[in-house]
């Protein structure tokens, strides 16, 4: 059964409570105050589709890592992305059978803190002679009230996807403004009524973003004029003129990107970690890529800055082989191999500027990023926005016609204050 929204928050909300009250609170290196130079160290990385790769590139970090340190060696389990939440937080309650590394998404970095697990590493990522080029954004991922959890390990931000032959049949240029993208959605689908004309998802949060953010929107004031713009500009796509609204309003970003790569779409909102499926798809060869363009012409729409971070668990007794596995595992060279095999795009700006001189397609990514781009808020509280579906819920009831912008919006911004106020 789903629960109403506002339930689902309550109880996600003390559950996280609940969960933080009993998890390890202890400071300093490790719960037990141990730090062995040696012995077995365990790792959670997360699993991906075609995870082959990845594993390839990790096992041959920890070959070197066992050479370098004498009686130590490492077990790595790859979890499932959906169900890490359960996984981590069952960890940080049992030290005993916890990991002493693990990958987490960047969004998570506030509530695990919150709930004790992870390590203060601010220390060690000061003093690392890498960290120096890491991308502000991908830094700020990994830092709570001013103190570092983690190493970014990637980065991923989304850019317009669009199909050149169908602009260059409809004799159309690549949008340089919101109001043109809305302008070619639209006369995309009248002259292919069987395609929409830009794919977009009611439960596509990180395509919906930018819209906001472009009309100079705050997660944190879903309920100010500049964030209704934003939402109104999004919402408007959905209909029969781009995207009806009974088969768009339940699509999710795979959904769209998806619909884009096997031709049934002019244009889609995908990520760099999005090329190898297009590629697969019927349109390769067929498409391009440009930055999603904002409301000024020319301009850039702040895109979210998503990824993945390595951090260490406070309950760790290995806690100096662990912050040196974790910087291995996100070292330079670590992330240009990760990005050869799997697209992941690297948090170390040298690094992105050779990926991007090697591969074209990366270079609208990277102009994005250089745009600038925005993040979710860093409080524990945004656990509850998310696993509660406020966003998708906003978006949904306006394209449903249920309930008007302001309405929705009104009620999202109540939901997300109580869950951040709830959380200081």
């Amino acid at each position: 059964m789903k629960l109403p929204v506002r339930l689902a928050l309550l109880l996600t909300a003390l559950t996280a409570t609940a969960v933080s009250a009993c998890a390890p609170q202890t400071s300093g290196g490790s719960s037990s105050g141990a730090d062995e130079t040696s012995g077995t160290l365990r790792v959670w990385l997360f699993q991906e589709v075609g995870n082959k790769p990845k594993e390839q590139v990790v096992d041959a970090v920890l070959a070197d890592f066992e050479k370098a340190h004498e009686g130590t060696d490492v077990t790595v389990e790859y979890i499932p992305v959906e169900t890490r939440a359960q996984r981590v937080k069952a960890a940080f309650n049992d030290p005993g059978s916890a990991p002493d590394v693990i990958e987490y998404g960047n969004t998570d970095t506030a509530g695990y803190v919150a709930d004790g697990g992870l390590a203060d590493v601010t220390a060690e990522f000061g003093a690392w002679r890498e960290a120096k080029d890491t991308d502000p954004t991908a830094r700020r991922s990994v830092t709570v009230d001013g103190k570092v959890y983690g190493a970014p390990f990637f980065v991923g931000v989304r850019a317009l996807y669009y199909r050149t032959d169908l602009f260059e049949r409809l004799d159309l240029r690549p949008p340089r403004s919101l109001a043109e993208l809305t302008a070619a959605a639209r006369e995309i689908r009248a002259a292919e009524p069987g395609l929409y004309g830009l794919a977009v998802g009611g439960a596509y949060t990180y395509g919906a973003l930018p819209f906001l953010w472009a009309h100079g929107g705050d997660l944190t004031d879903l309920g100010s004029a500049a964030s209704r713009a934003g939402i109104e500009a999004y919402t408007g796509l959905f209909g029969d003129d781009n995207c009806p609204a009974a088969k768009c309003a339940g699509m999710g970003g795979n959904d769209t990107v998806t619909a884009f790569a096997a031709g049934k779409a002019g244009m889609a909102i995908g990520g760099d970690f999005s090329h190898q499926a297009v590629e697969a798809g019927t349109v390769k060869g067929k498409y391009a890529v440009v930055p999603l363009p904002g409301v000024e012409p020319g301009s850039v729409a702040p895109a979210f800055a998503g990824g993945n971070n390595i951090g260490v668990l406070k309950s760790t007794s290995h806690r100096t082989l662990a912050v040196d596995l974790m910087k291995r595992l996100a070292s330079k060279e670590t992330q240009g191999k990760l990005f050869e095999a799997m697209g992941f795009l690297p948090t170390f700006e040298d690094v992105r500027d050779d990926a991007a001189a090697k591969e074209p397609f990366v270079r609208p990514f990277v102009k994005t990023l250089e745009a600038g781009t925005e993040f979710v808020p860093v409080s524990p509280g945004w656990a509850a926005v998310d696993s509660g579906a406020v966003l998708p819920t906003m978006y949904q009831e306006v394209v449903s016609g249920r309930r008007t912008v302001a309405a929705a919006a009104g009620d999202a911004a109540r939901e997300v204050d109580e869950a951040l106020g709830d959380a200081r």
